[in-house]
Formats: C-alpha cells, sequence, structure tokens
C-alpha cells in the first residue's frame, strides 16, 4: 500500500546518511525513461546527499529486496506514464506480492515484502514517481520531462 507524503514530510536531506539508498530506475535510451537516472546525475553532480549510496538501473530485480534489506531509508526514483500524475508524486511505499516477480518488471512493493519474507526487514521506502511523455529510441528528456524533474527536486531538495 503506498501513501502520498504530505508536503515538507521527507526531503532529501532525510536519505544523507550510510544507510540510506537513492535508485534511480530507467532507460537513458528512451527519453523520459531517463528520469530516474537524471535525478541521480543531479543528486552527484550538485554534491547533494554524498553520504548515500546511490544506484541506476535499468529495472528492479529481485536481489534488490537483499540490497535495500541493510537499508534504513530508501528512495526509488522513476519515470511514470500516469496521466492522474500531473507533474510528480511521492509516496511511502509498503509491501505486498504481486505477479511483477514472474516479469521481466518487478514492482517496488514486491520488492519490499520480498525483502521482509526474506530477511525479516522492512526499510522505510518512498517512490518518486515523474511523469514522463515520450519513450522513443533516443536520449536526452524532453522539456516538459526536464520541467517535471526540476520541480520533483525544488520540492524534496529543500
Amino acid at each position: 500500500m503506498n501513501s502520498a507524503v504530505k508536503p515538507g514530510g521527507v526531503v532529501l536531506a532525510d536519505f544523507n546518511t550510510a544507510d540510506c539508498l537513492i535508485y534511480g530506475i530507467g532507460n537513458i535510451g528512451r527519453q523520459d525513461d531517463g528520469l530516474g537516472w537524471a535525478f541521480v546525475d543531479w543528486l552527484e553532480a550538485a554534491g547533494v546527499c554524498p553520504e548515500a549510496e546511490t544506484v541506476r538501473n535499468y529495472q528492479l530485480f529481485l536481489e534488490d529486496a537483499d540490497l535495500i534489506s541493510e537499508k534504513r531509508r530508501v528512495l526509488f526514483i522513476d519515470a511514470t506514464q500516469d496521466p492522474e500524475v500531473e507533474s510528480y508524486s511521492l509516496q511511502r511505499a509498503g509491501g505486498k506480492l504481486d505477479f511483477s516477480f514472474t516479469s521481466h518488471a518487478i514492482s517496488v512493493p514486491s520488492i519490499i515484502a520480498t525483502c521482509q519474507l526474506c530477511f525479516e526487514r522492512q526499510p522505510e521506502v518512498y517512490i518518486l514517481a515523474i511523469r514522463g511523455y515520450e519513450w522513443a529510441l533516443q536520449e536526452g528528456l524532453t522539456a516538459a520531462a526536464q520541467a517535471n524533474l526540476d520541480a520533483a527536486i525544488a520540492h524534496i531538495g529543500t
């Protein structure tokens, strides 16, 4: 189960410790699908959260349950096509087993649930979903996706 985070509830400074993970999901070769990586790129270039572990991957893997089992707090950043997300959304995520573990795209709730089942731990997990618009085989974010990334950074970075 996911629940929206109230404005001012979670900021990047909350992730600036060695027991935190910031995980960008996406594919920079598919336009706006690169939003998760672009967020982590900005984070590293700006020197924000230097104590946190950062990861970039094309998708989540079952092995990520092991990775998050050693963390206190985790922030996943991913592009979304959901038309209900105007610019970005930040939600606290809970564990829920679903059938995504049998496909090439396992969900964050499945990773959390697997972590609970296998390691008897559940870190505090958040998902920052940033609205994207174009997914063609091309590098570079669209101007609209870049504006959404900038808005998400302005919100969570303060």
